[in-house]
């Protein structure tokens, strides 16, 4: 039986410090669900989670294009910090968005958006630690464990990775029907 993501292409970006299960969590489901699943990372050698388990990239950001995707994913942790800083990511990131396509960003990965210009005007979710930082991005604070506003796909926490990668999923089968 075919998955419902069945012939879509989604990237899922990485770097040091990644919070282990929104990363490892959500590039499951996606695959479950029949999704081609393309890790990018800074580099494709393998980097650590916050909580210790070692995952590697299968291609290098520079590397990746948004018009041969369906969708991007940011796994929060330590790392949306550092993937914030190159342009490579934040071009994929706002090209993908201006494109219509789904940007999934859970916990810090809000950073992200932020620094690629894609929150404002947005409903927004994530992390305690970045609602700020959100807000001041023009971003509304909305406190739900996960929800999809236009092309955005929010999650707030850990906790929350079933609720999102529900959203997800959901808004990956819609963008393409």
């Amino acid at each position: 039986m075919a998955g419902r993501l069945e012939g879509r292409g989604v990237v899922v970006l990485l770097a040091e410090g990644f919070e282990d299960l929104e990363f490892w969590v959500t590039v499951m489901r996606l695959r479950e669900e029949g999704a081609k699943v393309t890790v990018a990372g800074l580099s494709t050698m393998p980097v650590h989670g916050k909580n210790g388990l070692e995952a590697a990239a299968d291609i290098q950001v520079e590397e990746v294009s948004a018009d041969a995707y369906d969708a991007v994913v940011v796994p929060g942790g330590w790392a949306p910090d550092k993937l914030r800083r190159y342009d490579a990511v934040k071009d994929l990131v706002r090209k993908a968005h201006h494109q219509g396509k789904v940007v999934g960003l859970i916990c810090h990965a809000g950073l992200v958006g932020i620094s690629a210009g894609i929150v404002e005007g947005s409903r927004a979710t994530g992390s305690l630690g970045i609602k700020d930082d959100l807000v001041n991005a023009g971003a509304t604070w909305v406190d739900e464990p996960a929800f999809q506003d236009g092309n955005l796909v929010w999650g707030r926490v850990v906790e929350d990775i079933p609720a999102f990668c529900r959203e997800l999923v959901a808004a990956i089968e819609a963008h393409g029907a």
